[in-house]
């Protein structure tokens, strides 16, 4: 098995919520999409999706910690969460930095990203609009607020702008 597939199968036995796993697959899913499609490379796709995988690892510990999944608690301790898991499956420092990097900002909507970060807002936006059935002005809004790449921004007005 690679590295996404032992991600995959330890981030299902470690989430205890059939939503929270199919939440996960579905932004690995698009993550993967977009990263091709807008031509990363092999170690930026190892990056892309191991934090795909793992964006959320943080809603167990904050709920247990502060009673609350709000992203800022995700982000808070979704990283020392992530350094756990992944170093059990691997020695890669770098990755595992950048995956906890992207799980500490996933909620921040930072203007400068690098682009594994950007593809990770994307997608999960994606997936949380459909989710919560945002309307669609909070689709424009979002769009135009931090949606960069051509490919997802492509994905969401297919979904959302031709209903």
């Amino acid at each position: 098995m690679d590295l996404t597939d032992r991600i995959f199968v330890k981030m299902t036995e470690y989430e205890n919520s059939p939503k929270r796993i199919q939440h996960f697959i579905k932004v690995w899913a698009l993550s993967r999409f977009i990263g091709r499609r807008e031509g990363l490379s092999p170690r930026l796709m190892e990056i892309l999706e191991a934090a795909a995988l793992t964006h959320d690892i943080g809603i167990k510990p904050a709920l247990e910690k502060y009673n609350s999944s709000a992203g800022k608690y995700q982000e808070a301790e979704g990283p020392s969460a992530a350094e756990r898991l992944l170093s059990e499956l691997t020695e890669d420092r770098e990755l595992i930095d950048e995956v906890c990097f992207i799980i500490g900002n996933h909620h921040s909507y930072l203007d400068d990203c690098p682009i594994t970060l950007r593809i990770i807002y994307e997608a999960d936006f994606i997936v949380n609009a459909y989710e919560d059935g945002l309307d669609i002005e909070a689709v424009r809004h979002a769009e135009k607020k931090f949606f960069r790449t051509t490919e997802g921004t492509r994905i969401l007005r297919e979904m959302y702008y031709k209903r």
